[in-house]
């Protein structure tokens, strides 16, 4: 099969389209033949080994498998022996390791039905991003109808997908974002949107009570100046700082959390089953909609995750893995 392929961490240059053999299934797992995968932030991290923190999961040294991509769509190829779920022949979409190849393996618990009305392309958008944002705002912060929540980055990957399920939970949502996203925030449902380059949301007296941060461009205390009393800040990037900085960048919120009224928060987000069916079911009613800014071929991996760094990118960047 053909796959992209990272010999050593560094720079997306380094990624090269090779022949490699088909992953083995084991008694619990499924094989499917990728039609589309979807990049997120970590696969940036991912390729270049930085920051130092994530080769604890994906190899000290060099890459432990060495294919980039956490999400797909695609038709089921094979299965292990225990697989009930699924079997040959169905449309899936998941969580994997390795998505940007012609095959990929995962757990039987990490996929589901493919979206019937969604395209592989958008299919393959939702897992990993869409999951981040439901397990956000469903189980940590626990939104309630009414809440005034805010989401800095919303016109991102995980951004999108915030607002539009904020929304759905009965929230007032405030989105932020650019100036050239304002327009499609608002048709994502954002009761109101902030372009940060005019509007500083932490100096303009409004306060809510959830503040849903993918950024982490500002300092604690200004998103603290934006909370209510007792609000809650969930915090879902810990970039914009490296080395002892990025450590204390992220393990600073849960030292003070305890000794503020302020809840803050970092949390980890765990592909499921599920949960990918209670987003497969917000697309079937209409609350949920992929949003794809870029769909490059498997060739252009490395294109597609020079642009995700750039930090720009309107939802998803999608990888066109072919029929």
């Amino acid at each position: 099969m053909q796959a992209i392929i990272q010999d050593h961490y560094g720079a997306p240059d380094l990624l090269q389209l090779r022949d490699i053999a088909r992953p083995a299934v084991g008694d619990g797992e499924v094989r499917v033949r990728v039609r589309a995968a979807a990049l997120h932030a970590g696969d940036c991290f991912g390729v270049r080994g930085t920051p130092f923190l994530m080769r604890m999961e994906t190899g000290l040294w060099k890459p432990k498998y060495g294919v980039p991509g956490y999400d797909f769509a695609g038709y089921v190829e094979a299965v292990g022996k225990s697989v009930t779920r699924v079997r040959a022949g169905d449309e899936v979409f998941g969580a994997c390791e390795g998505s940007c190849a012609e095959y990929t393996v995962t757990a039987e618990d990490k996929l589901a039905a493919k979206p019937s009305g969604l395209s592989f392309q958008q299919a393959a958008a939702i897992p990993t991003s869409g999951l981040a944002a439901l397990h956000a705002l469903r189980d940590v912060a626990k939104v309630q109808a009414g809440q005034q929540v805010m989401i800095n980055g919303a016109s991102g990957g995980v951004g999108t997908y915030a607002v539009q399920i904020a929304k759905s939970m009965g929230a007032e949502v405030t989105g932020v974002c650019g100036t050239d996203n304002v327009d499609m925030v608002r048709s994502l449902g954002a009761d109101h949107v902030f372009d940060y380059r005019n509007h500083d949301f932490a100096a303009g007296g409004r306060q809510f009570d959830l503040i849903f941060d993918n950024i982490e461009n500002r300092s604690l205390a200004d998103c603290r100046r934006a909370l209510k009393p007792t609000g809650m800040l969930i915090l879902n990037s810990g970039t914009g700082a490296k080395g002892i900085k990025l450590l204390v960048r992220i393990i600073k919120p849960l030292l003070l959390s305890p000794m503020v009224r302020h809840t803050l928060r970092r949390y980890l987000s765990v592909p499921n089953h599920d949960d990918l069916v209670v987003l497969t079911e917000m697309t079937k009613a209409g609350t949920l909609t992929p949003v794809i800014d870029r769909i490059y071929p498997l060739a252009e991996t490395p294109d597609a995750i020079r642009y995700l760094e750039q930090g720009h990118a309107k939802g998803k960047v999608v990888i066109d893995v072919g029929s």
